[in-house]
Parts: structure tokens; sequence; C-alpha cells
């Protein structure tokens, strides 16, 4: 399942947050790549042990866990603390796929990457090029975000970014292991929240159907989830 989330931060915190990032020293992104990774990776990156990764980390770690949407869509488990690229001219990353485990030994975090997600920190305006392109079972998904915007998607998906030819394209990227390991399952739990929510507007949240459909709806979460 693919999932543009929008607003995961407003315009305001993602001035901040960039008048944050943007002082800081970057180094070659390829510091935190693996053998193949480093044959397609072309763009800067902001040490993932720096102050400022750590503090703007913890602000999007804080503002996801205030959007539902997200909460919904990804049933974290555990969410990696937030990395920080930059891609200028002729920067880009090729055809790749998401390493299947993630460490960062220094804060002691070791997550399985059951989705990928990527936070928009450029307007789509201020450079040109630079689009992320997913490849599914559905097809090849090209994905311009706002700033302060999310798209999530399974991190066992085949992407790229592509070369940038104009400005400058800053985002912020991660991984979630979710509650739920198959990809299917928690898109049908998703699903399935969605409905019950719009059912409630409409039928009221104590309406018989809601109670035994929220039951339902926790006892696969029961039944499914891995802690």
């Amino acid at each position: 399942m693919m999932l543009h989330v929008p607003g995961v931060l407003t315009p305001a915190q993602v001035a901040a947050l960039r008048a944050q990032i943007d002082t800081a020293r970057w180094e070659d992104g390829n510091a935190t790549s693996g053998a193949q990774s480093a044959l397609a990776k072309i763009n800067r990156q902001l040490p993932e042990d720096s102050d400022a990764a750590r503090k703007a980390g913890a602000a999007i770690r804080d503002a996801l866990t205030k959007n539902p949407l997200f909460m919904s869509a990804s049933l974290p488990h555990t969410v990696f603390p937030p990395l920080f690229n930059r891609y200028g001219q002729g920067h880009g990353f090729g055809d790749h796929i998401d390493n299947a485990l993630r460490f960062q030994r220094d804060q002691n975090v070791r997550i399985r990457t059951d989705l990928s997600a990527t936070l928009f920190l450029s307007e789509p305006s201020e450079y040109e090029g630079g689009e992320l392109v997913v490849e599914d079972t559905y097809g090849v998904h090209e994905v311009k975000l706002p700033a302060g915007d999310l798209i999530l998607y399974p991190a066992s998906s085949q992407h790229r970014v592509e070369p940038v030819t104009d400005g400058e394209r800053v985002a912020s990227f991660f991984w979630i292991q979710s509650l739920i390991r198959d990809d299917a399952r928690r898109a049908l739990l998703f699903d399935m929240d969605l409905a019950i929510q719009n059912l409630a507007r409409t039928a009221g949240q104590d309406a018989p159907a809601i109670v035994s459909l929220t039951g339902a709806y926790h006892n696969l979460l029961r039944m499914w989830a891995e802690l």
C-alpha cells in the first residue's frame, strides 16, 4: 500500500525545522550506504549523530504520533530516527531496494523495515526533477509533494530519486517497523479503520454496528500483531 499523508508538518514547523538543519554540517550521503546503494547514490546527508539531526528527528516523530492517518496506516511498532538528505543539481539516487534491517548503534535502535517514508521539506517549485519514483505491482508512481507532506510505501518496493536539474530538494527519510508485518493485512486493517470512522460519523459512535466492527478490528489486530 502506498499512501500520501498530507500536513504532517505545518508550514511554520517546516520553516523552523529547515532553519535548524540548513546551517548544520552536511556530509557525503554514502556515509550510511550499503555496497549496492553506494553505486547509485549522489547526495548530501545530515550526520545521523549530529545535534541538528537528533532534534529535528525528535520533532518529526512527535508530529507523526499526532497524525491519525499515519498512525492508522502504519500501525508503528518502532519508527527509526529520521534522517535528512539534500539533492543539489546533478544529484540523484538510482534504482534500489532498502535494506531489510536498519541499525543505529548509538541509540540502540534496531528495526525490520516494513515501511519506508519520505517527508518532503522543499516545495515542488523550489527544484526541477528530484521525483521519488516507486515501482510496485500496480505500476510506476512518481511522487513530488508539498513541503510538510509525507509518502508512505512498502520498503520492499524498488524506488529511485530522479536527478535534480535545478534548485535543491531537501527531505527527511526513515523506516517503520509495523505491528503488522504483512502489507496486505496492514492495508485491510487500514481500510477497515477508515470505514469504521466514516460510518461512526453518520450512525454515531455507540451504534451497534460500530461496536461490532470495532471489536472485529481489534480482534484482527490482536491476532496479527507482533510486539
